[in-house]
C-alpha cells in the first residue's frame, strides 16, 4: 500500500548567539540562497504541486473503461473526466443541458428524441466533438456488451446524427424518464479515435473524453487528474486532483487525520465518522454531511428453502428493528428505510414495511414461523450472506442473528457467511446464496431505478421464479406478472399524479411479496483539512472536484 504524502520541504534552522551572529551571517547567507536556489531549479511547479488536491477513498475500481465499469468510483471519476448529454444544476435536481445545448424535443408517441448538440467542444486528445462523436460514444455502450449495456440496449431502437450537431434517438417503448437516463455517468462522450466498437473491446486503464479534468495517471492505488487546458466549461478551481485508493477505513482515517490526505470520502466506519465529527466541532478540520440516495436492503432469494415460504419471509420482515440497528449499529448516522424507493422521493415513497411489518413484531414473527410449520426443534434456517470487509454489514448479521435467537424461541436459526465483494456480486444471480445485505447505489435519479431493477423479470416459470431479468440478477428470482404490467405502465406514464399511483401500488406488492426488506438509507460524510473550501454532495450523489480549492 503506498500512501500520498505531500511534498515536504527541509528547513535548516540555525541556532546563534549574538556573539555568534557576525560570524555566521555569510554562512547564513549562503544557505538562504542555495535553498532559493534548490527550489526554484528542482521545483518548478511547486506552488501548483501544493495546490492540488489529494482526496483518499477506500472505493475500489475494476475499470475505467464507461462501457464496462458499473462501480461507485469509476461513475464519480466520469462525472469529472466527460461530459454527458444532461446533468443536473449544482445544488439541485433540475435537469440542464451540457453536452446539448438544450433538452430534447420529444415525439408525441414518445419515441424519438431530437437533441442538438454543443459546438466548439475538444476530447483529451485534441479530437473535436460532434453529433458523430457522441452517436460512437453511445453506440459503443450498447454494443460492447459492458456490465451496463442493458441501461440503453433494453431501451433504444437506434442512434443517429441527423445532422453535425443535431442526434436524433429512438426508443422501442416510451420511457418517461429517458432524459434522466442519459445523465448515467458513463454515458459520457469519449473519443472515437482512441476506442472501438466491438463485443468485448475494452480498454479498463484508459480514459478520453471532454470533461473539465484529464486521466494522467492510472495505478492501482492512485490516480492522477490534471486540468484540461482546452475545456469548453468553467474552469476546475484547482489545478488537478490525486486520487489514493486505501485498502481500508482505518487507513483512510489515519491518513486524514495526519494531513497525508485533504478530503476523506467514502467509507469510514461509523465510530471513526463520530471521531471526525467531535473533531470538526472542536475545528480541527470540515464535515461535510449530507443525505444519500444509496439504500441498503437484505436480498431474500425465493428459490432457496425456506425462503420459498412466504411466512418465513414475512417473518423476518416482523423481526427487522431498524431503530436499534440504527442506533446500535449505525450510530445514528442513517435513516430507518421501509421501503427500497428512498425518502428523497419524498411524493413517491410509501413506508410500506412499517405499515405492513413495523419494527421488532417478534409475536406475530414466531405466529407465522409456527403456521409454516417450525419449531424448536425443526427451526427455519437462514444463511445471511455479506461482502468481505464491510464492519457494518458484519454488525446487522450478528444484530439480526441476536434477535432471533433472543426473541423467535429457536423457530428461526441464522448462520453469517462472508465472501469477497467480487465473488458475491458474480454469484448471485446463479442462485448461489439464501440472503444478501448490500447497498443499491443508482443509475439514475428517477424513482424508476429502485423498482425496476429488483422487481422486473423478462422470463420465468412458476417453479423456477425469474430465470431471465432484473430480479434474477438481484439474487431475489422474484416474479410478478402484475408488478412486470405496472412498471411498463410507469414507464410510459408522463402524469405526474398517475406514476405517483403506480409506485405506490408497486411498492405495496413490494411489502405483500417480501423479495427484499429495506433496512435504512446512508447519509453521506466527507471531511475535509481546514485549508480546503469547496467540498460539496450533489443531491444527486455526484462528487464534482472543480469547486475544491486548497489554499
Amino acid at each position: 500500500m503506498t500512501i500520498f504524502t505531500g511534498h515536504f520541504r527541509q528547513r535548516v534552522f540555525l541556532k546563534h548567539s549574538l556573539l555568534q551572529f557576525l560570524g555566521l551571517f555569510c554562512v547564513c547567507c549562503f544557505l538562504i540562497i542555495s535553498c532559493g536556489r534548490s527550489t526554484s531549479v528542482n521545483s518548478p511547479n511547486s506552488n501548483t504541486d501544493a495546490s492540488r488536491v489529494t482526496i483518499g477513498t477506500t472505493l475500489k475500481i475494476r475499470t475505467i473503461d464507461p462501457a464496462d465499469a458499473y462501480e461507485t468510483l469509476s461513475a464519480q471519476l466520469f462525472y469529472n473526466l466527460g461530459d454527458r448529454l444532461y446533468a443536473y444544476q449544482s445544488g439541485s435536481t433540475k435537469l440542464i443541458p451540457q453536452l446539448a445545448t438544450a433538452l430534447p424535443k420529444i415525439s408525441d408517441d414518445g419515441l424519438t428524441y431530437t437533441i442538438p448538440i454543443r459546438q466548439g467542444v475538444s476530447f483529451h486528445d485534441g479530437t473535436v466533438f460532434n453529433a458523430a462523436a457522441m452517436v460512437f460514444s453511445l453506440d459503443r455502450f450498447i454494443k460492447n456488451s459492458g456490465r451496463p449495456s442493458f441501461l440503453l440496449g433494453d431501451l433504444v431502437d437506434s442512434v443517429k446524427a441527423t445532422g453535425d450537431y443535431e442526434l436524433t434517438i429512438k426508443l422501442k417503448k416510451p420511457f418517461a424518464a429517458f432524459t434522466s437516463l442519459l445523465t448515467f455517468p458513463n454515458l459520457c462522450a469519449i473519443s472515437p479515435k482512441v476506442y472501438e466498437i466491438g463485443d468485448g473491446k475494452f480498454k479498463p486503464d484508459t480514459f478520453v473524453g471532454t470533461g473539465p479534468y484529464q486521466l494522467t495517471k492510472y495505478g492501482s492505488d492512485s490516480l492522477k487528474l490534471d486540468v484540461f487546458d482546452k475545456y469548453w466549461g468553467e474552469k476546475p478551481a484547482n489545478p488537478g486532483v490525486n486520487l489514493q485508493l486505501l485498502s481500508s477505513p482505518v487507513n483512510l482515517f489515519n491518513s486524514f487525520r495526519t494531513g497525508a490526505v485533504d478530503v476523506a470520502y467514502l467509507s469510514l466506519d461509523p465510530e471513526q465518522i463520530r471521531n471526525l465529527e467531535k473533531g470538526a466541532k472542536e475545528e480541527k478540520w470540515h464535515a461535510i454531511a449530507s443525505q444519500s440516495n444509496t439504500v441498503s436492503y437484505m436480498v431474500l432469494n425465493q428459490k432457496s428453502k425456506p425462503l420459498d415460504q412466504l411466512e418465513v419471509r414475512q417473518a423476518i420482515a416482523l423481526m427487522i428493528d431498524r431503530p436499534l440497528m440504527n442506533e446500535r449499529v449505525l450510530l445514528g448516522q442513517a435513516l430507518p428505510l421501509y421501503s427500497l424507493v428512498p425518502t428523497t422521493f419524498s411524493e413517491l415513497y410509501q413506508p410500506v414495511f412499517k405499515d405492513k411489518y413495523g419494527d421488532a413484531n417478534f409475536a406475530k414473527a414466531k405466529e407465522l414461523l409456527t403456521k409454516a410449520g417450525f419449531s424448536p426443534t425443526n427451526p427455519a434456517k437462514v444463511e445471511i450472506w455479506y461482502p468481505t470487509g464491510s464492519g457494518r454489514r458484519a454488525l446487522v448479521a450478528q444484530l439480526l442473528k441476536a434477535l432471533a435467537k433472543r426473541h423467535l424461541e429457536g423457530l428461526l436459526q441464522i448462520e453469517i457467511q462472508t465472501v469477497e465483494s467480487a465473488t458475491l456480486y458474480k454469484d448471485i444471480e446463479k442462485g448461489v446464496y439464501q440472503s444478501v445485505l448490500v447497498d443499491w447505489y443508482a443509475d439514475f435519479f428517477d424513482a424508476d431505478n429502485y423498482i425496476q431493477p429488483f422487481l422486473e423479470c423478462t422470463k420465468a416459470s412458476v417453479t423456477g421464479g425469474c430465470e431471465k431479468g432484473a430480479s434474477q440478477g438481484q439474487g431475489s428470482f422474484f416474479y410478478s406478472e402484475k408488478a412486470n404490467q405496472l412498471i411498463d405502465k410507469e414507464r410510459q406514464e408522463i402524469n405526474r399524479k398517475k406514476r405517483q399511483e403506480i409506485f405506490a401500488q408497486l411498492q405495496t406488492i413490494l411489502a405483500d411479496e417480501v423479495p427484499y426488506i429495506p433496512l435504512w438509507q446512508d447519509r453521506d460524510y466527507t471531511f475535509s483539512q481546514k485549508t480546503v473550501t469547496g467540498v460539496i454532495l450533489e443531491p444527486t450523489q455526484s462528487f464534482l472536484f472543480s469547486p475544491i480549492r486548497k489554499q
